[in-house]
């Protein structure tokens, strides 16, 4: 697998102009997204904008935002749902978009998450383009834009600021910026649990980099021109572990923080998980809760589909590892992955959980950057249609638990 074997990044000033087709591809798809949700909800007598802001996870954040932690409800079987259990980044940007315009905390959480989405789209195209080249950065960034649960991107949730961080935090990994690395992963740690996920990335690559440079040295620490790996100097080196130091303080720091206000100790916040009946079992639970499907019909197509589903998503990364994806996109979205699909609970929030797990796409991107234009139009363009209208309709039903 390579490590940071990549083409030269673009030159800053010229970096949004070759990100420009994909950004507006991004926001045509949004926006039909966004129109056929309004078409949808119009009909049925409801306000998508609700939709969007104040409905699920959107609400929790804004009552962060707003009041602060300490809210939690207590249900009838004896579950506690607190807020503890949602990451500070997004109620905080929330709050200061109140605090400088007229909005309120559930607006913020939009406007945030709008801009956040595009920041995250430039962010799959940076790393698609460093790896593969503008036009499969392109393709990338639809297919990301055209995913079914797509609609998330524009709600006033934390998936758009998180794959933001993250998208951005692997780039600097693959061009070498760790102190920007690691910083942009304490972010990602501080906005959601798998921010671990980006935390991993940056350690293993550097870790393995430093592995590499030690066994290109000779026995005297002389470096040896034959052997592989790059030389570093001592400030490359310097920067590096200060990367690594930054990286885990914003998910070690709230996990404490929760653990020290609960007075539980380090282990509080998987305390706090556990009153939403959430947890990691590696997968026993979501895998009974598949296999209950074949029990009977029709629901046995729901199961044949889930199981597609999975297998697709393990197919893609296995592919991922034969094309020999960069080390750190390789351990990203394996650590995003095995998160949501061995959680124990929340079933439907699955494909939710894994629409930050960019890198996933990039085989089916990289396919498409090398088919003829008029195909890969045509095949982004239908899905796009297909995507805005399961979006709507899943907003306007049972929606992102």
């Amino acid at each position: 697998m390579t490590d940071l074997e990549t083409r030269a990044a673009p030159a800053r000033a010229g970096a949004l102009r070759r990100a420009a087709p994909a950004l507006a591809g991004y926001a045509a798809v949004r926006a039909a997204g966004l129109l056929a949700l309004f078409l949808w909800s119009a009909a049925r007598d409801k306000s998508a904008y609700t939709l969007l802001t104040a409905r699920w996870d959107a609400l929790w954040y804004a009552r962060v935002a707003e009041l602060g932690y300490g809210y939690e409800v207590r249900l009838a079987n004896g579950d506690v749902h607190s807020n503890l259990a949602f990451f500070p980044l997004l109620p905080w940007l929330e709050r200061l978009v109140a605090a400088v315009s007229p909005l309120s905390y559930a607006d913020g959480g939009f406007l945030v998450s709008l801009l956040a989405s595009l920041a995250a789209a430039w962010g799959v195209f940076a790393v698609a383009d460093q790896v593969y080249g503008r036009r499969a950065g392109v393709c990338a960034v639809l297919l990301w834009a055209v995913l079914p649960v797509g609609v998330v991107q524009s709600m006033a949730y934390s998936e758009s600021l998180f794959t933001a961080l993250a998208a951005w935090s692997l780039y600097a990994v693959l061009t070498g910026r760790w102190v920007t690395a690691g910083a942009l992963a304490l972010l990602a740690g501080l906005t959601r649990p798998v921010g671990l996920a980006v935390v991993a990335a940056v350690w293993v690559t550097a870790v393995v980099s430093f592995v590499r440079e030690g066994r290109a040295a000779g026995p005297d620490g002389v470096r040896d021109a034959t052997r592989a790996g790059g030389p570093a100097d001592p400030g490359t080196r310097a920067r590096r572990v200060l990367g690594m130091l930054l990286a885990p303080l914003g998910a070690a720091g709230y996990v404490l923080w929760v653990g020290h206000r609960t007075g539980k100790g380090p282990l509080g916040y998987l305390d706090v998980q556990a009153g939403w009946r959430n947890g990691f079992d590696g997968g026993y639970a979501f895998g009974r809760f598949v296999a209950d499907k074949f029990t009977s019909f029709p629901s046995a197509l729901a199961g044949a589909g889930l199981v597609l589903g999975v297998a697709s998503v393990v197919w893609l990364y296995a592919v991922g590892v034969r094309q020999r994806q960069p080390l750190p996109l390789l351990v990203y979205s394996g650590v995003v992955t095995a998160l949501a699909l061995c959680a124990s609970s929340y079933f439907g929030s699955k494909p939710r959980l894994l629409m930050p797990a960019f890198p996933l796409l990039l085989p089916l991107a990289l396919a498409l950057a090398r088919a003829r234009p008029r195909r890969s139009a045509t095949v982004l363009g239908v899905v796009g249609v297909a995507s805005a209208v399961y979006g709507a309709f899943w907003l306007n039903g049972s929606g992102p638990p």
